[in-house]
């Protein structure tokens, strides 16, 4: 299933299909169509199809609307799985749902950000990198109670004329080919 999720995320239409459909909790075709006008309606269709098929979405619900059946589409998979489980079964697939429900909801909250006509990438500070850097487990262990505290801190800030309500995230994980 992992694969299939993955696969959606890297194709730009299962994508932005994947995203709607999760910010939305469900969607018909129509409103994928309607919401996504850039998308040819064969495209959506052969890519929902293909994504029902893969077991990344589900029918949820099926209307009869002039002599066709219209069907609204869930994501198939359950995104809020038990964190502890995940870490006691040390399962990789489950790990990789949560990471995936995490992205999806940074993503769309992303894409609402690109989308605002009132988009200002410098004024708004808006930005990602990447960071290799060598760490020890002791110090990496520090390094997270140190961004931690910061982040903690400014969590406490109250709403104030000048502040402005941002959304930072952070992702720790082995280089692709470590061993």
């Amino acid at each position: 299933m992992t694969d299939k999720i993955m696969e959606c995320i890297t194709s730009p239409v299962k994508c932005k299909l994947l995203l709607e459909i999760y910010s939305q909790g469900q969607a018909t075709a129509k409103h994928l169509s309607d919401t996504l006008g850039d998308i040819p309606q064969a495209t959506l269709y052969r890519n929902l199809k293909k994504m029902l098929s893969d077991g990344v979405l589900k029918v949820v619900d099926e209307t009869q609307i002039r002599g066709t059946v219209e069907k609204t589409y869930a994501l198939a998979f359950n995104l809020k799985e038990d964190f502890e489980t995940i870490i006691t079964e040390n399962s990789g697939t489950l790990y990789m749902q949560v990471f995936t429900q995490y992205f999806l909801g940074f993503a769309k909250q992303f894409r609402e950000y690109c989308k605002s006509p009132n988009i200002n990438i410098k004024e708004d500070m808006s930005g990602f990198s990447l960071a290799h850097i060598y760490l020890s487990d002791e110090e990496l262990t520090e390094l997270m109670k140190s961004i931690s505290n910061v982040i903690h801190a400014a969590e406490k800030n109250e709403p104030k004329a000048g502040r402005k309500l941002r959304t930072l995230g952070l992702i720790v994980s082995p280089p692709e080919n470590a061993k």
